[in-house]
C-alpha cells in the first residue's frame, strides 16, 4: 500500500436511477490496518481508513460531470463492529443505518469526514485478478459432536465464509466458528489456527428472516459450529461462499485410480483456496502469507490449472516494490515480518530458494504463455537478486551467506526435531543448507543468463555465461568428493544436482543411482519443500521412472497418497497432519490446506498424461507428448487450454493394446513420444504408421 495503491474501475451505469442518487461505501481495515502474521501486528500500513473515489458521469450529449470524495461527504459507524481477516466479523443488526444508501437520507448526526493528505502519491489501477464469490457449497450433513458441539459439515475444505437465513429475537446473537478437521473423537478442532479466531458473531434485529455473509474477512474450513441460537437449524439455511481470485480453469486430469484423482481434486481445492491477490501458504491460522518459497515451487502446477499469468504479475510486482536496494527478496510479498517477525532467524530477506521466485516465477510465466513481456518487466529484479548472491558469494562462489530456510520441513528435519531422528536412522538424510543455496544459486544464474539472451542483452548474457562455470566449480570443490558422492547424500541434494545439472557427465549415472538406492532404502522420499517438487521428475529423467510411480501409489506415510486415505480434501502441510492412531502434529505449524506439496501435479501432467513444454518453444507453440505408462492404471487423460488453445491428451491399455488420442491447437505441431520398439507395431487412424 506505501509503495503502489492500486484503484478499481467499475461500470456503474445500470446502477444510476433518473433523478437524484446516492453514493457511498463501507471501510474495512483488511490488510491495510488489520492484524496481520504471527505477531498480529496492527497498521502494518497506516493507522486510518480513508476513501478515494471519483465518479464520471457522461451524459447524452457528451457532457460529463465528476463526482468525488470532498469535504461534502460524512461518515458514521454502522453495525460492523469488528472485521478483521483472522478473527472474523462481529455485527449488530440492530445498529444497521436503513436507508442510508438511498437518496434522501437524513445524515444530520452523521459527522464531517476528515479530508487529508495520507502520503500515498503512486497510484495504479488494478493490476491483478479479482478476488471474487465462485461457488457455493451446501452442508453434506449436521450433527451433535461428543462434546455438545452442533456441527455442520461442508464436505469440502474450502475458503471463504457461511451465509445464513434465520429468524431471531432482537439481541439474539449466533456464533459460527470454523475449523478444518475434527480430532479422533469427533470433536471441534481449533488448535491448528493458533491465535486466528476465525468467529462470526451476529446480532438479530428481529425483524423476520435476516439474511447475512460478512464483509471484511474470510476464513479456512470444513466444518461450521454454531453456538448461541435458540432454535433450530436446518443445513438448507446455511450456505458456504466460496472465494478466489478469479483466474480461468484451464486444464483437468484423470486416471484410472480414484486415489490419484482425488489427489488432483486436493491441488486444484488448494490452489484455490489459497491463491487470494497473493499466493498465501495456507488460508486458516494467524499467517496467511504470500511465502515466496511455496509460490516458486508450485507455479508450474497451478499454471496447468489455471490461467495464473495476470495473477503471478501482479505479485511480481509487489515483489519487486518490497525488495531492497541491495537486490534481497523478502520470505513473504507484501513483506509484513521486517526484522523476520520475531524469529529471531534473520531479518527476513534473502533466504535461497525462496527469493529465487523473484527469477524462476517469471521463467515458468514465459515458458508456460511464451510472453516475454513479463521477462523483460521483472528483469532488473531478476538481475538484482543475483547478483546479491554473487556479491556475497565472493571469490569463493559458495552462497552461504545469512540465513537459509533449507529444505523447509524435510522429513529428516522434523523427524529429527520431534522423533529424535537417529534411533530411525534419518540423521543422515539432513540436506546441508549451503548445498541447498547453492544449487539454488548456480540455477537462477543459469535462468538469467538464458532470459538475458532471449532479450537480446548480449553483454548480460556473457557476463553471467562466464559465472557459472565458477559456481558450478565451486560446488564440485565444496561438495562432491573424487568419487563422485556428494557429501551430504540426501535425497533432496542429489535431487537438486542433478536437477539443476550440477553433476559432472561421468557422474550423473552413479549419482542417480544414489538417488535411487536412498529412495529403496527407506522406502519412501524424505524431502522437504525443495526437495519433493523435483523428486519424481529427476528420477524418471534418469531412468527410475519405476520408482517415482512407486512414490506417487505409496499410500504409506510419508506420501502424497497418505492424507488422501485419511479423507482429506486438501494438501496438508505436513505428511503427517493426521497421523496413523488419528492423533494430529504439532498444532504450532499444521495447518491442512498448503499448497507446496501439491508441486507434485506438474508432474501429473507432464509424465502421466504426457503434456510438455518444447524447451525451444514457450507457449506451446510447439508440443511434447511423452507420458510414461505403468501397468497400475489402464487409462489416463488430461486437457491444458494454451494460448493457443486445447492441448488434449489421453492414453488407454485394454487388450494388450495402447490407444492414443490427442488433440492439438490449430497452428501448432507436436511430437508424440510412443514407447514401441517397431514402427510396425504402430496404427495412426487405422492405418500402419510406416504407410501413413
Amino acid at each position: 500500500y506505501n509503495k503502489r495503491l492500486q484503484y478499481q474501475a467499475y461500470n456503474v451505469t445500470e446502477y444510476i436511477l433518473r433523478g437524484n442518487n446516492a453514493i457511498g461505501a463501507i471501510l474495512g481495515d483488511g490488510w491495510y490496518r488489520g492484524p496481520f502474521a504471527w505477531t498480529l501486528k496492527k497498521e502494518h500500513y497506516g493507522k486510518k481508513t480513508a476513501l478515494l473515489l471519483q465518479l464520471v458521469l457522461t451524459y447524452d450529449d457528451g457532457s460529463t460531470e465528476m463526482v468525488i470524495t470532498d469535504n461534502s461527504w460524512k461518515s458514521s459507524h454502522g453495525p460492523i463492529l469488528k472485521s478483521e481477516i483472522y478473527d472474523g466479523e462481529i455485527y449488530d443488526a440492530r445498529l444497521e443505518l436503513t436507508g442510508w444508501d438511498q437518496p434522501g437520507y437524513n445524515d444530520r448526526k452523521w459527522a464531517d469526514c476528515f479530508r487529508g493528505n495520507l502520503g500515498v502519491n503512486h497510484l495504479v489501477p488494478d493490476e491483478g485478478v479479482p478476488v471474487c464469490a465462485i461457488d457455493t457449497l451446501k452442508p453434506i450433513g449436521k450433527f451433535m459432536t461428543p462434546s455438545g458441539d452442533l456441527v455442520f459439515d461442508l464436505g469440502q475444505n474450502m475458503v471463504g465464509w457461511m451465509k445464513f437465513a434465520l429468524k431471531g429475537e432482537r439481541g439474539t446473537e449466533i456464533i459460527l466458528h470454523h475449523a478444518e478437521v475434527l480430532d479422533k473423537d469427533g470433536n471441534f478442532y481449533l488448535d491448528n489456527i493458533r491465535e486466528a479466531k476465525q468467529e462470526i458473531r451476529y446480532i438479530f434485529k428481529g425483524e423476520g428472516i435476516e439474511q447475512f455473509e460478512p464483509h471484511f474477512t474470510f476464513q479456512g474450513f470444513r466444518y461450521v459450529r454454531v453456538s448461541g441460537y435458540p432454535d433450530q437449524i436446518s443445513p438448507d439455511d446455511l450456505e458456504g461462499i466460496v472465494i478466489h481470485s478469479d483466474m480461468e480453469a484451464i486444464g483437468d486430469f484423470e486416471c484410472s485410480d480414484p486415489l490419484i484423482n482425488q489427489l488432483q481434486k486436493n491441488i486444484v481445492w488448494s490452489l484455490k483456496g489459497n491463491f487470494l491477490d497473493i499466493p498465501t501458504d495456507c488460508p486458516q491460522r494467524d499467517e496467511r502469507m504470500g511465502w515466496t518459497g511455496d509460490a516458486q515451487v508450485f507455479a508450474p502446477t497451478a499454471s496447468f490449472n489455471m490461467n495464473t499469468l495476470t495473477f503471478f504479475k501482479k505479485w511480481l510486482r509487489d515483489l519487486e516494490a518490497d525488495q531492497r536496494t541491495d537486490g534481497s527478496v523478502p520470505w513473504v510479498v507484501p513483506m509484513i515480518v521486517e526484522g523476520g517477525g520475531g524469529t529471531g532467524w534473520s531479518d527476513g530477506y534473502g533466504a535461497a530458494g525462496w527469493a529465487d521466485a523473484a527469477v524462476i516465477i517469471p521463467w515458468t510465466m514465459y515458458r508456460v504463455y511464451g510472453d516475454e513481456r513479463i521477462l523483460r518487466d521483472q528483469y532488473q529484479s531478476m538481475k538484482n537478486w543475483v547478483d546479491y548472491m554473487i556479491r556475497h558469494a565472493g571469490d569463493r562462489y559458495i552462497f552461504d551467506y545469512g540465513f537459509h530456510f533449507g529444505d523447509w520441513l524435510s522429513f529428516a528435519e522434523y523427524m529429527s526435531y520431534y522423533y529424535n531422528a537417529p534411533d530411525y536412522g534419518y540423521a543422515g538424510a539432513y540436506t546441508d543448507k549451503d548445498l541447498v543455496a547453492t544449487a539454488y544459486f548456480y540455477y537462477s544464474t543459469t535462468l538469467l543468463q538464458k532470459i538475458a539472451g532471449i532479450l537480446g542483452y548480449e553483454e548480460d548474457a556473457r557476463y553471467y555465461k562466464a559465472i557459472l562455470p565458477e559456481i558450478r566449480s565451486a560446488f564440485h570443490k565444496e561438495f562432491l568428493t573424487e568419487t563422485g558422492r556428494l557429501v551430504s547424500g540426501t535425497q533432496t541434494a542429489y535431487t537438486l544436482a542433478l536437477g539443476f545439472n550440477l553433476i559432472p557427465e561421468n557422474y550423473k549415472v552413479t549419482a542417480a543411482k544414489r538417488l535411487a538406492d536412498d529412495v529403496q532404502h527407506f522406502g519412501h522420499l524424505t524431502t522437504g519443500f525443495l526437495g519433493t517438487p523435483m523428486l519424481c521428475q529427476v528420477l524418471a529423467e534418469n531412468g527410475y521412472s519405476d520408482l517415482a510411480y512407486q512414490l506417487l501409489f505409496n499410500k504409506r506415510y510419508p506420501s502424497w497418497l497418505y492424507p488422501v486415505t485419511m479423507g482429506a480434501t486438501t494438501i496438508w502441510e505436513r505428511w503427517d497432519g493426521i497421523k496413523p492412531d488419528s492423533t494430529f502434529q504439532d498444532a504450532g505449524m499444521n495447518s491442512f490446506n498448503h499448497y507446496a506439496y501439491g508441486a507434485i501435479g506438474q508432474w501429473i501432467y507432464e509424465n502421466i498424461a504426457g503434456i510438455q513444454i518444447s524447451e525451444d518453444h514457450p507457449g506451446y507453440k510447439k508440443i511434447v507428448i511423452k507420458p510414461i505408462l505403468t501397468k497400475q492404471l489402464t487409462y489416463a487423460a488430461g486437457n491444458h487450454q494454451s494460448p493457443y488453445g486445447t492441448i488434449s491428451s489421453r492414453w488407454e491399455l485394454s487388450d494388450n493394446q495402447l490407444v492414443f488420442k490427442i488433440s492439438l491447437p490449430v497452428n501448432t505441431s507436436a511430437t508424440l513420444y510412443i514407447p514401441a520398439s517397431e514402427p510396425d507395431h504402430v496404427n495412426e487412424s487405422g492405418q500402419s504408421l510406416k504407410d501413413s
